[in-house]
């Protein structure tokens, strides 16, 4: 079988020079393409340090002809929400399937994604945290609200000083996991001033020096409190998670999206 053939977008920043990294290391998948708004034309192994791969960083705007040249099965986007609501669809038209990794992403440039995955009959993985251990940490959190629905329950999540949303999409999903276990919960960012508590759950942002990504969950009682804690040391915990799910997206059903649950068969 030959190897999947994959395109980075945002191939110059720190996780898309991670993710290239651990393609190059990884067997079964080739790196095909890359994309970002700084240093193109130059030759993307040279920019990110890794020697010359004879594969020039690419404008974004030539995408979806490039990924046709190139051949490419799947491309891997870890950008901003406005990048990627334009060139998920665009790689969709080129008929590559999708990793998506951006946080941010609003209702509307999330049906506009979905939408070119459908109507393009590709397959995509979107997931606010491709880390191994946060995806056990949300299949915990779904099993502990079954039990603690009568809990008070908070969230506190820590980032760098650079993250430019709030509150992070990990904070967010594990939110609404925990309140589909419960039927629905109000969801309420931080309190100021007169706010009793009431059945919703809470979620807080701490912003701060170089943090990776920390994430708690409280489920507090009267006499008793639980916590998941979830704690990354450094990013290469995502990157594992990306390449895996790369490798996997192309053998699936087409025309629909994926969770990194369905990537772990969790």
């Amino acid at each position: 079988m030959s190897d999947v053939r994959a395109a980075v977008i945002g191939a110059c920043g720190r996780m898309g020079t991670l993710i290239i990294q651990r393609i190059l290391a990884t067997e079964g998948i080739t790196l095909s393409a890359a994309f970002d708004v700084a240093f193109v034309g130059e030759d993307i192994g040279e920019v990110i340090r890794v020697g010359k791969l004879g594969i020039p960083v690419s404008d974004a705007k030539d995408l979806t002809a490039v990924l046709k040249e190139t051949k490419t099965d799947v491309v891997i986007d870890f950008t901003i929400a406005a990048a990627t609501a334009v060139n998920a669809p665009a790689a969709a038209a080129a008929g590559a399937n999708l990793i998506i990794g951006t946080t941010g992403i609003n209702e509307a440039q999330r049906a506009k994604i979905d939408e070119a995955i459908i109507q393009n009959n590709v397959a995509a993985v979107i997931s606010t945290n491709y880390s191994i251990g946060v995806n056990v940490f949300f299949k915990l959190l779904k099993e502990a609200a079954k039990y603690l629905a009568d809990y008070d329950i908070e969230i506190i999540e820590a980032h760098h000083n650079q993250k430019k949303d709030a509150p992070s999409g990990t904070a967010m999903t594990a939110a609404e996991i925990i309140s589909k276990s419960l039927g629905g919960k109000e969801l309420v960012f931080g309190r100021e001033g007169i706010c009793p508590r009431g059945k919703e759950i809470g979620i807080h942002a701490v912003r701060g020096g170089d943090i990776i990504g920390d994430h708690n969950v409280m489920f507090i009682g009267n006499s008793e409190r639980i916590e998941f804690r979830h704690q990354a040391h450094t990013r290469e915990i995502f990157v594992g998670g990306v390449v895996l799910a790369a490798k996997w997206i192309p053998s699936q059903e087409k025309g629909k999206v994926y969770s990194v649950a369905d990537v772990l068969n969790l």
